[in-house]
């Protein structure tokens, strides 16, 4: 049986996978889905203010002492992309398997900021004019979007990833893309570029971003290596 630890992306907590953990969970496996230093409710302004990419990756290796965990499944959706990457790469082999859910996958040196799309550092920049240091939750959607978003942590998307390599030895390395958002996706050329990796098996699911709230079954079929029923939603593997 697998050990799932998922990461959720930016505004968001573990309440994001509240569908897709019990899907998980009734397959058998273990799961853990955190919510990240600087978005629990009780965090106070210094907690949020001073809390980087470094803190989440932390927040991550912690999970995996505390838990005694020697063989993970990381799912990150989102900017959690770079959380996983961070976490893998200091992980010291505990990690097996790496699950990017239409996130960033970075390369040393690069951040949520500089591998972003405009519009998001747009949005980042607008949204913590208030503060600072947090940025408010963007892009509210007509139907009003998760009510329990919360600012987020400027200095997370901003800070460069430092990475040695190790990340690069994680043996399942996965990537899932949204296509129902494809006129503001910034994950359009990751895609391109991950397909052409034999390192890398690249999926796809016809839903908007947030496809944990929106297909849990998919989401959770793909993470349990299963086929999806959904024949628009399909997985492929480059040069295998």
């Amino acid at each position: 049986m697998a050990t799932f630890v998922l990461v959720p992306g930016g505004w968001h907590g573990s309440w994001a996978f509240e569908g897709v953990v019990p899907l998980l969970e009734r397959a058998g496996h273990t799961v853990h889905a955190l919510t990240l230093t600087g978005l629990r409710p009780d965090d106070d302004d210094v907690t949020v203010a001073t809390a980087n990419l470094d803190t989440h990756a932390d927040d991550v290796l912690r999970l995996l002492d505390r838990a005694h965990i020697t063989s993970a499944t990381l799912v990150g959706h989102s900017y959690a992309g770079m959380v996983i990457a961070a976490a893998a790469d200091r992980a010291g082999g505990r990690v097996s398997r790496l699950v990017h859910l239409d996130a960033y996958v970075p390369r040393d040196g690069e951040s949520c900021w500089s591998l972003t799309s405009e519009g998001y550092r747009q949005a980042f920049a607008d949204g913590a004019a208030d503060t600072g240091y947090a940025v408010r939750p963007p892009f509210r959607p007509p139907d009003g979007g998760d009510p329990r978003r919360r600012p987020h942590p400027l200095a997370s998307f901003l800070q460069a990833i430092r990475l040695t390599g190790v990340v690069d030895r994680v043996p399942r390395r996965e990537f899932v893309y949204c296509s129902g958002w494809e006129d503001r996706t910034p994950f359009a050329e990751l895609r391109t570029r991950l397909q052409a990796d034999p390192e890398w098996r690249v999926h796809e699911l016809p839903t908007a971003h947030n496809a944990m709230r929106e297909a849990p079954e998919a989401v959770a079929a793909i993470l349990l290596g299963e086929r999806i029923a959904d024949a628009s939603a399909h997985s492929r593997q480059a040069h295998r």
